[in-house]
């Protein structure tokens, strides 16, 4: 099955079974925000979808938002958690220890913009699955942490959401 089709299929069924929508919501974004994991779930693509969902009427965009941000926001304290207790047998574990050089960029990334980089991190796929790790590797303060964290999960739910769920609607109006 190709990710174009798990995407349809996932999107069909939420639209199909609205009760379902948060929990699968929630854990699209909180396996898009956990280290490694994000590396294997098409949750970006589907995401996007779900958005298009929101500006068909079929769901509502507020709970949406608020869900996926949590899911974001737990996902990353997840995985900085497993860093920060971990250090480096999570870097030298599989998969990993498959991409030296994406935990090099990382690291490298995180020295160079610290708690920015946290938040900046979340936009940029490769590193989204690894920055929150890298930063409980190199011992960053879980309040600076926290503060990128909370701060750049509504905002990266948002930007994910918001082409579908008014740019549908705006296109209609366009386009009627």
């Amino acid at each position: 099955m190709s990710l174009h089709e798990i995407t349809i299929a996932i999107m069909q069924f939420i639209e199909h079974h609205q009760v379902w929508a948060l929990p699968i919501i929630f854990l699209l974004a909180f396996g898009e925000s956990l280290a490694v994991i994000s590396l294997l779930v098409p949750a970006t693509a589907i995401l996007f979808g779900v958005g298009a969902l929101i500006g068909s009427g079929a769901i509502s965009f507020v709970p949406v938002l608020i869900t996926a941000s949590v899911g974001a926001i737990l996902g990353d304290l997840v995985s900085y958690w497993l860093g920060k207790h971990y250090h480096q047998q999570v870097i030298a574990s599989w998969p990993l220890n498959k991409h030296p050089k994406l935990v090099y960029r990382a690291e490298q990334f995180f020295q160079r913009y610290g708690t920015l980089g946290v938040f900046i991190g979340r936009f940029f796929g490769p590193l989204r699955a690894i920055v929150p790790l890298i930063a409980g590797t190199m011992h960053m303060p879980t309040t600076k942490f926290n503060l990128a964290n909370i701060a750049s999960a509504p905002v990266w739910a948002f930007v994910l959401l918001a082409p579908g769920a008014f740019g549908v609607p705006w296109l209609e109006t366009l386009l009627g």
